[in-house]
């Protein structure tokens, strides 16, 4: 199937009034997986990969893009390219000519003024090139390795007054808000500020994107999706779910040494776990 574009996934998820999953990937398993779990679920998804997962590759954005296409290109489930997580200004510059539709530019650790000023630059160089531009605003802890902040801490949630005058002023295309859910959680207790995501839904016209969602029960998520959230981001539970499926393999087996042996089964729990998160966004509740 050709590929779709996250603005065109995003847009037909908020117009149904459902979300929409995106998910990191790290490895070709990764990818494969998130197209065979889209595919069992019959939703359309986002394959992500973020500025670490570059980094991990030696800096190298090529291989892993062309991948990822190639994946996407022959899965029968509509799937979308997105860059997560771009903090560096070669990385964004090197997203279109990759075949990147969306990019989320994070430019949440600079002081506001100076967020506000980097995120509008971004902006404007995406759209120049048709690129969909997503920002954060908030802080969603847990990003590469940094510890888990306090969800009631000053400056930690994001703020309906500015969030709305941070849209005006950037034109982003999506915000991510921090609403009580943090990155790298690998037990899912994070309890979402379901009041505060309904009052950013009403102050901001744009779709708002759920960072951190590994750590989110499935009724949170479901309740957060109701109460506007659009684009969930899901990292962590697909590592959780191939690195508990190798490590199951191997203290079976431990003198397997073919690593098709436990790729397999780390592939295909990925992939059940990425139609699970789809089937959340995509029948959220009502109440």
């Amino acid at each position: 199937m050709p590929l779709v574009t996250t603005g065109e996934l995003v847009r037909a998820a908020r117009a149904a009034g459902h979300g929409v999953a995106a998910f990191n990937v790290i490895t070709l398993e990764h990818a494969e997986a998130i197209a065979a779990g889209a595919e069992a679920a019959g939703l359309p998804a986002l394959l992500q990969v973020s500025e670490n997962a570059v980094k991990f590759h030696g800096g190298r954005l090529g291989p892993l893009a062309a991948a990822m296409a190639a994946v996407a290109r022959s899965s029968r489930a509509p799937l979308a390219l997105h860059l997560d997580h771009v903090e560096d200004g070669e990385l964004l510059r090197a997203a279109h000519p990759a075949g990147f539709g969306s990019v989320m530019f994070d430019a949440s650790k600079l002081p506001y003024a100076e967020n506000v000023k980097a995120t509008a630059e971004a902006v404007r160089w995406g759209h120049e090139r048709g690129i969909w531009v997503e920002a954060e605003l908030g802080r969603v802890g847990g990003k590469d390795g940094e510890p888990p902040l306090d969800a009631h801490a000053p400056g930690v949630r994001t703020d309906p007054a500015e969030a709305a005058a941070y849209v005006a002023d950037t034109g982003v295309d999506a915000l991510a808000v921090a609403v009580g859910s943090t990155h790298a959680m690998t037990e899912r207790t994070a309890a979402l500020d379901q009041a505060l995501i309904g009052r950013l839904r009403e102050a901001v016209p744009v779709p708002l994107v759920l960072h951190g969602s590994s750590g989110v029960p499935d009724g949170e998520i479901r309740r957060a999706v109701a109460a506007g959230m659009v684009k969930i981001n899901v990292g962590t539970a697909l590592n959780t779910a191939f690195t508990g499926a190798v490590r199951g393999y191997l203290t079976d087996r431990p003198a397997a040494v073919d690593p098709r042996k436990y790729l397999a089964p780390a592939r295909d729990a990925m992939a059940r776990t990425v139609a699970h998160f789809l089937g959340l966004v995509a029948a959220p509740a009502t109440s």
